[in-house]
């Protein structure tokens, strides 16, 4: 077939017009070619034919081989059980283990009622945002399940006294303070493997100073390996907790970055020890300060925004709005009295509160009952936590 030369503008747009009405009448599909000005080719809409049916037959054998390969798997005894392919794998139950973050509003952020187990979880934010406040409530509710938990205190910052008043065993606490990032992270690996710890908070991914910037003396050059150790053993880490049902919590510090290969040069917060730890973890938490709370005048606490940027459960990009009494962790009753007169589970008329067959007129009023009173506290939120859950 000859080449259409077509030199003007106003001539292609009508030809392939013409062509795009004559489409449905005499089956032909316009083909052209962008780097030139001339029709290529005319491709006939018969040409594109649909794929037939399966056959029966060809689908028999197909299914006689995948069972002959799964078979072999399950004879050989180069691969470990979960290694082996199974057809039920994905028929069984998928809702996950979970432990509580110690806020209600938070858990319902979460999507699944708190952090997962088997999973790695980054919590990071600028200082005093309630980092170390949120960890230490993990812990609590990990040892309420009858879980035991470990903290590796990298930045020496631990301070028994505040965890004791947030309701931490410290007594059946496993502490640790290595004196490198190596050991640090060879215990991680070992107490996962165990699959005997339900929590280990690591404090923090920033403190992690690496063997070799130990050695080197203060001012001398060296080159960071704190990212190449933190891929490295993320990796082995990774493997071990698949295999159990323990849940790492790594703290880390934000750094500011500047851009400035941008036209508008701005600093951009990172995290520290590299790129590994935002692609392994499950959940990624950031916290920020939003505000102060007063008291009688006197600053008595904190407002804290906890962004969920990364959930490999359930959407992401969720946000919860957490209060930290200083000195005693989260202000639980307050959270927990809205949530109960929210879904019905305590009876909210004018001023008053009915709470548990009890009259209670004001909302200070009925937090301070609630704190008082720490078994209706926990009949009230094992309640909600059954119909939010």
């Amino acid at each position: 077939m000859g080449r259409l030369s077509l030199t003007s503008p106003i001539q292609r747009f009508r030809f392939f017009s013409y062509l795009s009405q004559q489409n449905g009448r005499r089956g032909f599909l316009p083909c052209s070619s962008y780097g030139g000005r001339y029709l290529s080719s005319l491709v006939e809409a018969s040409d594109c034919e649909l794929d037939e049916g399966p056959d029966d037959s060809k689908v028999a054998e197909k299914d006689i081989n995948l069972h002959s390969a799964l078979s072999q798997l399950s004879v050989s005894g180069d691969f470990d059980e979960d290694s082996k392919l199974w057809l039920q794998r994905f028929s069984r139950s998928r809702r996950v283990s979970v432990i509580s973050t110690g806020s209600l509003n938070l858990d319902l952020a979460l999507g699944v009622g708190g952090l997962p187990k088997g999973r790695m979880v980054e919590v990071y934010g600028k200082e005093a945002s309630g980092k170390t406040t949120l960890a230490l409530h993990i812990i609590k509710e990990a040892q309420k399940l009858g879980g035991y938990c470990a903290y590796l205190d990298v930045e020496n910052a631990l301070d028994p006294c505040l965890a004791e008043a947030i309701g931490v065993n410290t007594e059946e606490l496993l502490i640790s303070r290595p004196d490198s990032a190596e050991n640090m992270l060879s215990i991680v690996d070992v107490l996962t493997k165990s699959g005997s710890v339900d929590v280990i908070v690591v404090d923090s991914v920033a403190a992690l100073a690496p063997q070799c910037e130990l050695d080197v003396p203060i001012g001398e050059r060296y080159r960071d390996r704190q990212p190449i150790i933190m891929t490295q053993a993320l990796r082995k880490i990774h493997y071990s907790v698949a295999n159990s049902q323990t849940l790492i919590v790594f703290l880390n510090q934000v750094r500011s970055h500047a851009k400035s290969r941008m036209r508008f040069p701005h600093a951009e917060e990172v995290t520290c020890g590299g790129n590994a730890l935002r692609f392994q973890a499950a959940i990624r938490l950031k916290m920020i300060r939003t505000g102060l709370i007063k008291t009688d005048s006197e600053i008595s606490g904190l407002n804290v925004c906890v962004e969920v940027v990364k959930n490999k459960l359930t959407p992401g990009k969720k946000k919860s709005e957490l209060g930290i009494h200083f000195g005693h962790g989260f202000y639980v009753e307050r959270e927990v009295l809205e949530l109960a007169c929210e879904h019905g589970v305590i009876v909210r008329e004018g001023s008053s509160h009915f709470i548990e067959g009890e009259v209670v007129d004001g909302k200070d009023a009925a937090e301070k009952y609630l704190v008082e009173n720490k078994e209706v506290l926990d009949t009230i939120i094992k309640i909600l936590r059954n119909q939010l859950f």
